[in-house]
Formats: C-alpha cells, sequence, structure tokens
C-alpha cells in the first residue's frame, strides 16, 4: 500500500511540475514579462513567525536574492494554523513570481499527512521550484534538568506522565515527537507555538521537558550550554555536532529522517520565472559565506533540480501518511 501510494505521488509529481511550469506565451507585440522577472520587489512569505529555524534561513537567502537582483525581497511572516494561512495566501497569490512562499517540510509534506480536510494540495497547487536546505531536528531538553542521555528522558517520561510535554509548531514536530512517544512507551504530550525558536525559549524557561528543535533557533543555546542535545534524527550523527547520537544509537529505532525548507509557487508559473529563481537560489548556496552561516546552523544546503524536488516533496507525503496513519494522528 505505501510503495503504491510513493509511485502515484511521485508521477503525479511529475506531472504537475510539466504542467504547473508551463510557459505562458507572451501577447503579440508586447514583451514577455518573465523575461525582465523580477522587475520590481518580491516577497516572501514564511509560515512561521520572526526568530524561528524558517525566519532565519529565509533572511539569509531573502538578502542574496535581493543583491543579485537589485530588487527588494521582503519577508512577510504569516504565522498561524500550523503553517496553513502562509500556505493558503501564496496558493491564492499571482503566479508571477512576486509572491513566494518559504515552504516548510511541515506545511508542504506534513500536514496532508494529519488533516482530511486542507484549502490546498501541495502537488497540485504549487510548483516545487527550489530547495534551499535540508537538516535533522535534535532532541533538546534544558541543560539544568536531570536528564542526561534519551533513557533518561524516557524513564523521567515515564515517571512523570501529568508534567511530561514537548513543544511543537508544526505538523512534522508533532509528527517527529508522536513517533517517540510510540518507538518509547511515553506519553509526552503536545503544547503547540508559533515557532520554534517560541518552543526553544520554552525549553529554556522549562515550561515544557523536551523538544525536537530544528537546528537554527537551537544552535546558539546548545553553543552556551543552556541546552542538552540527547540525539539527532538523522541515519549519521551531524557534522556540527559530532558528539551526539543519533536516535538509532540511543536506542530508538526507525526515527531517521531530515526535514527541509524550500522555494514554492502557485501552480502556473512560467517556466523561465521558475527557473531564474531556482538557479538563483542554487548560486547562493554555492556562496562561501552562505554555507558558513548554514553550517552554523546545522543546514546542509540544497542542490536538488526542481523536478528532483517535486519527486522528493512526493515521497515526503506518502512517508508521513504512513507514520500518522501507523500513530493514529488526526488534527481534525
Amino acid at each position: 500500500m505505501r510503495r503504491r501510494l510513493l509511485a502515484s505521488l511521485v508521477a503525479l509529481a511529475a506531472s504537475f511540475v510539466a504542467l504547473g511550469v508551463r510557459a505562458q506565451p507572451a501577447v503579440q507585440g508586447q514583451a514577455d514579462p518573465a523575461a525582465a522577472y523580477p522587475d520590481r520587489p518580491v516577497h516572501l512569505v514564511i509560515p512561521f513567525s520572526a526568530g524561528g529555524g524558517n525566519d532565519i534561513v529565509a533572511r539569509i537567502v531573502a538578502a542574496k536574492l535581493a543583491d543579485a537582483w537589485g530588487q527588494p525581497v521582503i519577508v512577510d511572516n504569516k504565522p498561524g494554523g500550523q503553517g496553513i494561512i502562509a500556505v493558503e495566501f501564496v496558493q491564492k497569490s499571482a503566479a508571477d513570481g512576486y509572491t513566494i512562499l518559504m515552504g516548510p517540510s511541515g506545511p508542504m509534506t506534513g500536514n496532508p499527512a494529519i488533516y482530511s480536510k486542507l484549502p490546498y494540495a501541495t502537488l497540485r497547487d504549487f510548483v516545487p521550484v527550489a530547495m534551499i536546505g535540508s537538516f535533522p531536528l535534535i532532541l533538546v531538553v534544558n541543560a539544568q534538568m536531570p536528564i542526561n542521555s534519551v533513557a533518561d528522558l524516557v524513564a523521567y517520561g515515564k515517571s512523570h506522565p501529568r508534567n511530561a510535554n514537548y513543544g511543537t509548531t508544526a505538523a512534522l514536530f508533532q509528527l517527529a515527537s508522536e513517533l517517540f512517544n510510540q518507538r518509547t512507551g511515553t506519553s509526552f504530550q503536545n503544547i503547540p507555538y508559533k515557532s520554534s525558536g517560541d518552543f526553544v525559549n520554552a525549553v529554556l524557561g522549562n515550561e515544557i521537558t523536551m523538544a525536537f528543535a530544528d537546528p537554527p533557533p537551537a544552535a546558539g543555546p546548545i553553543r552556551a550550554h543552556r541546552l542538552r542535545p540527547l540525539a539527532v534524527t538523522s541515519a549519521k550523527r551531524h557534522p556540527a555536532y559530532p558528539d551526539v547520537p543519533t536516535l538509532a544509537e540511543a536506542g530508538v529505532p526507525d526515527v531517521a529522517f531530515n526535514i527541509w525548507m524550500g522555494l514554492f509557487l502557485p501552480a502556473g508559473a512560467a517556466a523561465p520565472v521558475v527557473t531564474k529563481l531556482h538557479d538563483q537560489v542554487i548560486r547562493t548556496n554555492g556562496l562561501a559565506d552562505v554555507q558558513a552561516r548554514f553550517a552554523a546552523l546545522g543546514v546542509e544546503p540544497s542542490t536538488l533540480s526542481s523536478e528532483d524536488f517535486a519527486k522528493l516533496v512526493a515521497a515526503d507525503i506518502a512517508r508521513w501518511t504512513a507514520v500518522a496513519q501507523a500513530a493514529h494522528i488526526k488534527a481534525d
């Protein structure tokens, strides 16, 4: 069943990419507007509030796009609704390349797994243009807590079932945390926040027990020894955190994954616009200062083509749908 779903979604992704980026013919006697793109300010919409991992990375990329294009790239934070507010806003915007969605994997692949009704369908309503980067989540606790390992955390959760909780800001954070519950027999409870920066601060303030955090907002507190990293969700140890074990190494199997962030345009975007935006993101990812800043945040820059990015989106929708069904997670 899962293989059939994955195969159909990958095929669907390829077909929608082909349809979504079909070049729009220029009107006779008029210049093709895509050829001059961008010739006015561009808006980059982020589904979360300022200070979270997606916001930090988006602002790095936005500044570089503005430098390359000579046009302002305005960052618009539209938090709320598990990212649905921002995604729906861009879905209803003109497909001219001037309103771009900074689409994290949570709203784009996690939401379809847990919501039976969404105002958007990722592969129908959007063109996956370019993946910016990927990273594992880091399981963190307050460094002042008497929790020094995943085994300690599991023991704490089982002995404090009423007080044990975790923070989330999007579907994938909840899916990761509930998968942890399933694999360890714990019952940590979900406390939602508007951004990962918010729930990292909640861990620091002892408002919640633990969180699966994205590296950007967690990196500083980890370096300052205010957060204690217990494990990473990737299959291999992360180069930025060589002393932090994987969940498998820590005794929790079958919880290996990375999450990502990428740029999406509404379906129907012209092929030249998609190509220009994709190619500029890849050039930006290759800049030494961007790579250094990404590395400090634990983010690995991407070189994927638009087509391969679309296939990854389809594969992740299938994967997280299977996880949600197994864990009985439904948001509506």
